[in-house]
């Protein structure tokens, strides 16, 4: 991905166009934007300036960059360059306050270059977000300034700036917003050597939640099922190691096949006598979590045995189990 710089020779006789990467500015350099950082550094991007909520965070941020660029506080938003790319990486309640703090930046700086408005000056910069619930709509003070505005989250789960700048390279991202930053979002995603795809706006709610369930929730099931291992016995850890292997196949077997056929065990056969054995176990004080969550994935897997061809006459009968355990939870 490049941008063209203009350049002219002396006396004003010859103009020539040169390819340049684009330069980028991270607003928020929490794990998500340094971990952007690094990757778009290790790509030989010019991050220009990492701003955090404290100049010495956001020191240590861009410490962690091959080419060290500015570093400043929240309150120094004034002093950000004029990079072809902004990118804020802050959480998802301070983006529209920032978008507002720096339209209004470039408004006020922007009418000093000969009387033009914002609207002309910033024309061809870009500024994204990286928040998966919020549309770019959020930016609309920034798209008034004569910003391209567009959302680029990454369906990734970044939980340090170093392992999760080398998962972004391999992530698929959402994008959404005007047609220049969709552009300019794709080509900075083909250069991580990863991949994207587009949803409306008015879905990005939707899609989060949906992200939220494959991952955050995965992680929320994992914890119950090693509590029910620490009521075996196990300790917790011990419980972790002991789960995780099968988590991992299931995995595989998600990546190999549909969710029909991916399925395993326990509902994929349809089997009511272990069915009731669970939920009898679930039953005991202390449970009702897991029971709940038990009975509730147990009709979606249901859904998914009887597509694989489980028998009908179990799978009516397991649905009957399920369904009463619903009703006695709600007495």
């Amino acid at each position: 991905m490049t941008v063209d710089r203009v350049s002219e020779r002396a006396g004003g006789r010859r103009r020539r166009t040169v390819k340049r990467p684009p330069t980028i500015s991270i607003v928020g350099a929490g794990r998500l934007g340094t971990a952007l950082a690094r990757a778009l550094a290790a790509k030989r991007y010019r991050v220009e300036a990492v701003v955090a909520g404290t100049k010495l965070h956001a020191s240590k941020a861009a410490d962690l960059l091959g080419r060290r660029p500015l570093a400043l506080a929240s309150t120094q938003l004034e002093q950000l360059p004029s990079s072809d790319i902004l990118i804020i990486t802050t959480p998802d309640d301070r983006i529209g306050e920032i978008a507002t703090r720096l339209a209004a930046i470039f408004e006020r700086d922007d009418r000093k270059v000969k009387g033009r408005g914002a609207d002309k000056v910033n024309r061809g910069r870009t500024v994204i977000h990286a928040s998966g619930a919020l549309s770019s709509a959020i930016l609309r003070p920034m798209r008034a300034a004569g910003f391209g505005t567009g959302s680029m989250h990454p369906l990734v789960s970044v939980s340090d700036s170093l392992q999760g700048a080398e998962s972004l390279c391999t992530a698929y991202f959402c994008v959404e917003g005007t047609p220049s930053a969709v552009r300019v979002m794709r080509g900075l995603i083909h250069s991580l050597g990863a991949q994207s795809f587009s949803i409306s706006a008015d879905n990005k709610a939707l899609y989060h939640a949906a992200a939220v369930m494959a991952s955050g929730h995965t992680t929320a099931l994992f914890d119950i099922a090693v509590e029910m291992f620490t009521r075996c016995g196990l300790t917790a850890r011990r419980a972790r190691s002991v789960l995780l292997p099968l988590l991992k196949t299931t995995f595989e077997n998600l990546y190999a096949n549909e969710p029909s056929r991916a399925l395993t065990g326990t509902f994929a056969r349809a089997d009511t006598t272990t069915v009731a054995k669970h939920l009898k176990a679930l039953s005991s004080p202390g449970m009702r979590d897991a029971l709940a969550v038990y009975a509730l994935l147990g009709r979606r897997s249901l859904g998914l045995a009887e597509m694989a061809g489980a028998r009908p006459e179990s799978v009516k009968e397991i649905a009957g189990m399920l369904e009463e355990t619903g009703t006695l939870e709600n007495e």
